[in-house]
């Protein structure tokens, strides 16, 4: 059969799923399969046929993918091949019997084309520094010597006896900072002193430096005490072991040791600076995705921020703390991720499923908790929908809520290990949407974060815990940014509310809300409309006038922090009612008029307000000078130099020129003094003194 263009190749794995594949090809309105029961053995030349018609090839089956992808490289390189796991994720379960909707569904979002990410690449030369104490650190040093290029760090050289051979440069100090990427790190080592070549029984070290700067492409710490970066597991190139796991140890050092050559990664996310609500003028507003970030990738950049490709680790909560969307998570690009969504669950429903469950987890720890549950226990049930994401924590308001206008009952986001210091953004946006629904009157809880549980309670609350009603499904497509969503989102929901309420408070910190102005203090100075990032606040270049746009806030707090009156007050609320939608009128003003010529500048609010904070001021005592206040630009200037300089120079002399000179020479001498008192020249009395 044919899904969007593919081949699917279906296998029932030798019978151990039950399969209805006349319902199966009606739910995808394609034409019946034929159903392998060997394909990956016995059938393998079913796949080489299909493979060698060109077309694009989904086969059911994700164990033997290596090998089926061998195949399609070796003998026809040009048929593109993808893969989804239909057995682990529906037919191996108690409820099996029952999956041909989820089967659909399943089969319909992998036969989706995806957009691939763009990627950077980085270069590994195999430069290593290995980090930590005593023998063991030298041994994994040694061990790895044999690849790569080692230099062994010391914190404490205990007993190590010297080498025999200097296989490895050994070097004692403890390292203060490292920063920097695979292929690019630069570790700072305080004490930092090489093995003495006379140490004899134990290490001895010349005299130590501080501050040194050491350059590597990769990092192994066997220290055992704190990261050398903020989260160390998200930093590519920097590998980190317990010095008592040997285990640990060996699994570090097979790692490293091929991370040798250039490597390409994806570029999680992107930054329109345009949207960004971080700060204008200095000032801040929102700083969600820094305080969010675990590998330090996020920094300020003038009014927005920007974020380091390489240094990325594709965490994601950045993108899911965004209020504006200015930071988006690329892995998948565009809006691959909710047209997968979308089509999951409106198959699933078309299909005839109902009461759907979906269960995001990441391709690690989520896969493996999937296929414990099909292997060792009942399987996942009927209606639980799995969703795999590239991170649990990118998942953002706006996904959780088109999941509920989708149909969805509830979400449950399947947490690992790894994220255990990382959940507090998706606690909030579980407590937003359930504040949400709960007051639109959907009954229940709709998001549940699920700790990193093991397999067994995991089953136990899939099987057992009751799902609340869903709301109306929509079939309305992504279009548009964040905001965009969230709105399409949110007026499908309350249009089909149980219990709908025009106006829906909400808690601090929510991305939705309205302005509230103090009309006695604001001055109509506009400086909000400037900083506002997403044109909630607009002026009116003809008249004085403050209008704000309810729906395109996202109380960043851009303008409350901006204003010097504090007249700006910020209400977290959801407004369902179309004033919310348009332009409404804070405050508008008639313009002041120059005392002197009469053209309009300013506000009545703005000028009175500076000549009563003004009138006592020294340099407007003077009658008439605080009228200078009252006119614009213009008279303003000429009022300044039209009055007397308190401070102004004497008038400046004549210069004098030759014709002066040549003037005077020719002019009669002057009488003498009726007194007979003449005064000889000054030259003439000088000489005869």
């Amino acid at each position: 059969m044919k899904v969007r263009g593919k081949r699917v190749l279906v296998c029932d794995c030798e019978r151990t799923m039950t399969l209805d594949v006349k319902r199966l090809a009606s739910h995808l309105n394609t034409t019946e399969p034929f159903v392998h029961t060997q394909l990956c053995r016995s059938q393998i030349d079913s796949f080489r046929e299909e493979a060698a018609g060109g077309e694009p090839l989904l086969v059911c089956c994700t164990q033997e993918a290596p090998l089926f992808g061998e195949l399609a490289t070796e003998e026809h390189a040009e048929t593109p091949v993808s893969f989804v796991n239909i057995r682990e994720r529906a037919g191996w379960s108690e409820q099996g019997n029952r999956a041909e909707a989820k089967i659909a569904a399943l089969v319909a979002e992998a036969a989706l084309d995806v957009e691939p990410t763009l990627a950077v690449t980085l270069r590994s030369d195999g430069i290593v520094i290995v980090y930590g104490a005593g023998e063991t650190a030298v041994d994994a040093a040694r061990q790895l010597a044999r690849r790569l290029s080692v230099t062994c760090v010391l914190s404490d050289a205990g007993d190590v006896l010297p080498p025999a051979v200097a296989d490895v440069p050994l070097f004692k100090g403890v390292v203060r900072k490292a920063q920097g990427h695979l292929g690019g790190f630069e570790v700072t080592v305080d004490g930092l002193a090489a093995a003495a070549v006379l140490s004899r029984s134990a290490l001895a070290f010349g005299p130590g430096r501080n501050g040194e700067v050491m350059t590597c492409d990769l990092i192994l710490d066997l220290s055992g005490g704190a990261p050398l970066f903020a989260n160390g597991s998200k930093r590519d190139g920097y590998i980190r072991a317990e010095p008592g796991d040997p285990v640990g140890i060996q699994r570090a050092l097979f790692d490293i040791a091929d991370m040798v050559g250039e490597f390409e990664k994806p570029r999680y996310v992107t930054v329109d600076p345009y949207l960004c609500a971080h700060s204008r003028n200095e000032i801040v507003g929102c700083d969600l995705c820094l305080n969010a970030c675990p590998s330090g990738a996020i920094v300020p950049d003038g009014d927005h921020v920007s974020v380091d490709p390489i240094t990325c680790s594709g965490h994601g909560t950045c993108a899911s703390v965004c209020p504006t969307g200015a930071i988006v998570f690329d892995l998948p690009k565009g809006d691959a991720l909710f047209e997968r969504l979308r089509v999951l669950c409106a198959t699933y429903r078309a299909a005839g499923g109902e009461d759907a469950v979906l269960l995001v987890h990441d391709a690690r720890h989520g896969e493996d908790m999937v296929s414990m549950l099909a292997r060792t226990g009942r399987g996942l049930p009927a209606n639980v929908l799995p969703f795999a994401v590239n991170e649990i924590t990118q998942v953002g308001l706006d996904f959780l809520l088109s999941a509920m206008a989708y149909g969805v009952t509830r979400v449950h986001l399947l947490a690992g290990p790894e994220h255990a210091d990382d959940l507090a953004a998706l606690d909030a946006h579980a407590d937003l949407v359930d504040e949400v629904m709960t007051g639109l009157g959907y009954a229940g809880e709709r998001v549940v974060v699920a700790r990193n549980p093991d397999a067994s309670d995991l089953e136990e609350t899939l099987y057992q815990q009751p799902v609340p009603p869903p709301a109306t499904a929509s079939v309305h497509g992504i279009v548009g940014d964040k905001r965009a969503r969230l709105n399409a989102a949110l007026a499908h929901l309350h249009t089909h509310a149980p219990a709908p309420r025009d106006i829906i408070p909400l808690a601090a910190g929510a991305p939705f809300g309205a302005v509230i102005l103090d009309q006695q203090r604001c001055t109509l100075c506009l400086a909000c409309v400037g900083a506002c990032p997403t044109q909630a606040l607009g002026d009116n270049p003809d008249t004085p006038r403050l209008t704000f746009t309810e729906i395109n806030c996202v109380q960043c707090g851009l303008c409350r922090n901006t204003c010097p009156e504090d007249a700006i007050t910020l209400q977290p609320r959801l407004d369902f009612t179309e004033t919310a939608r348009r332009k409404a009128l804070l405050k508008e003003e008639p313009p002041f008029h120059c005392v002197r010529c009469g053209v309009p500048f300013g506000t009545q609010s703005t000028i009175e307000r500076l000549v009563d904070k003004l009138s006592g001021h020294s340099m407007f005592a003077e009658p008439g000078r605080i009228e200078i206040l009252k006119m614009c630009e213009d008279c303003r200037v000429k009022a300044q130099f039209e009055t007397e300089q308190p401070l102004a120079a004497a008038s400046r002399p004549r210069p004098r020129t030759t014709e002066d000179y040549l003037r005077e020479r020719d002019q009669p001498p002057r009488p003498e003094n009726p007194g007979g008192n003449h005064q000889r020249p000054k030259d003439q009395r000088s000489t005869e003194e």
